[in-house]
């Protein structure tokens, strides 16, 4: 497959088998998502062949490869905002009476059904719009589930998910497994692919690297085939009490959506906000940062007290936030890479009242190479990117801006095993330097390993502050749930 002239699947050989799943793993930019769109149709090959059945085929559609059994789970939902939960299942296809008509309550029944499959708690009649990223891709699964899909390609699916979510998961996967289902399953959580995953194919640079059974490898093994290196994990440090505070929040409250949520961000700290999707974590960070004003509390930024209206405001009080939605919420995708990153400190680069292109292109190179971005050239279209390299794009345009506080909403959703170290020594690094971060990760083992602190939120509450040596799976998981530890 090749985009202008640029190759980025080279040669590659896959096989999908009924009743395995097969992982589909690599840094970003190695074309994993490229494949999963060629064998759904999204994209023609432009060599190769692809053989669904045993029959050759030439697919020109997602249609025509989902009449063929074949669904893609992508990376970024693909949902309609302003149609409800049912409608986005059986968008295009929607159940009929006998006068042709539709048949909306047999589709809100089906919906309800599916959902409940899926352990899934979602009104079928509610809108989109304003749903997380994993609650749309849990709606994609569904429709996907609707169309008796035989080969099913899962593209990141559980990035956005916590443990437990992921576990539900695994059990339908397992369903599906059991009905002989194909599935491939794409992700950078290696720990995951090796508990799911009967075969492995590692791609890098485009091509096929090495193929493994887990059973016979190791994720050392798999991540030297993936980087071509050992990579190295950050480690945590504690903070001392005689740093100052740079975010206090007090009593934080927005209607019923969290209530009386205090807590605090020393320079240098970073501090970790794990939970349950649904907990209230991003609609915390939205307060603070002005998106969603909070109804009551009180919010401090270097000891000073400020009320936050906009995220302009928040802007102007040394305050950051890298969203969790990156194509919705970080990015205008149309525009090049040297554009987006600077679209925050436009008013900096500009003189006389024209913007400095060669200032725009400076910044984004610096943090091209900081950052280590895998791109052709600054000005190309951030949409061609792959979806790691956008999330760096978004970190880079809010570091432009040299923030007091920065807060990360699930920073290395969809990033790959190299880039997620090098952006949490990124972190580190910016830690180290004063710095204070408030991190936001359904990535357990990510909070666990770079946060100087973990805050535990549960059904818009904070209800938990873990001090470094107090935070382990089971505690932070025992808060987020509710649950009380047993004896051993």
């Amino acid at each position: 497959m090749a985009f202008g002239g640029v190759e980025v699947l080279k040669g590659v050989d896959i096989d999908l088998f009924p009743g395995e799943v097969h992982g589909l793993i690599g840094e970003n930019g190695a074309g994993k998502s490229t494949l999963g769109k060629l064998i759904a149709g999204v994209h023609r090959a432009t060599g190769g062949t692809l053989a669904i059945n045993g029959t050759p085929r030439v697919l020109t559609s997602p249609r025509q490869a989902m009449d063929l059994g074949v669904a893609l789970i992508h990376q970024e939902p693909l949902t309609f905002p302003d149609l409800d939960v049912a409608e986005n299942i059986f968008v295009g296809r929607q159940p009929q009476n006998s006068a042709k008509q539709i048949d909306w309550k047999g589709m809100y029944r089906s919906a309800d059904e599916l959902l409940a499959s899926l352990g899934v708690s979602l009104n079928s009649k509610a809108k989109v719009r304003g749903l997380g990223v994993a609650d749309q891709q849990m709606i994609e699964l569904a429709a996907a589930l609707s169309q008796h899909a035989k080969v099913l390609i899962l593209d990141e699916t559980t990035a956005s998910l916590t443990p437990k979510e992921v576990g539900e998961l695994f059990t339908i996967i397992k369903r599906l497994k059991s009905e002989g289902c194909a599935i491939a399953f794409v992700s950078h959580r290696l720990d995951e692919v090796f508990e799911i995953c009967d075969r492995i194919t590692v791609l890098r640079d485009g091509e096929k690297v090495g193929e493994r059974i887990p059973a016979q490898s190791s994720i050392p093994d798999i991540v030297r085939l993936m980087v071509g290196r050992d990579v190295a994990a950050a480690a945590a440090r504690p903070v001392g009490p005689d740093q100052p505070v740079m975010l206090e929040v007090t009593k934080l409250s927005q209607g019923s959506v969290f209530h009386d949520v205090s807590f605090e961000v020393r320079k240098g700290e970073i501090v970790g906000m794990a939970g349950l999707v649904g907990a209230g974590r991003t609609d915390v960070a939205c307060s603070i940062f002005g998106i969603n004003p909070p109804t009551s509390g009180e919010v401090k930024v270097d000891g000073k007290v400020v009320q936050i209206r906009s995220p302009k405001q928040a802007m102007t009080e040394g305050l950051a936030l890298v969203p969790e939605d990156r194509q919705h919420h970080g990015l205008l995708l149309p525009i090049s890479i040297a554009e987006n990153a600077s679209l925050a400190i436009l008013r900096s680069l500009t003189r006389g009242g024209i913007i400095q292109s060669k200032k725009i292109g400076d910044n984004a190179e610096t943090y091209r190479a900081k950052l280590k971005i895998a791109l052709r050239d600054v000005n190309q279209p951030v949409k061609d990117l792959s979806g790691g390299n956008q999330q760096k794009v978004v970190l880079s345009k809010w570091l432009l801006t040299q923030p007091k506080v920065l807060i990360l909403d699930e920073p290395t959703r969809g990033i790959d095993i190299g880039a997620k170290a090098e952006v949490h020594r990124l972190m580190r690094e910016l830690a180290d330097s004063g710095l204070a971060i408030l991190m936001i990760s359904s990535d357990l083992q990510e909070v666990l390993t770079i946060s100087d602190r973990v805050l535990v939120m549960r059904e818009g509450q904070l209800v938990k502050s873990l001090k470094p040596g107090e935070a382990t799976e089971e505690s932070v998981m025992l808060a987020a749930t509710g649950q009380v530890a047993h004896a051993s």
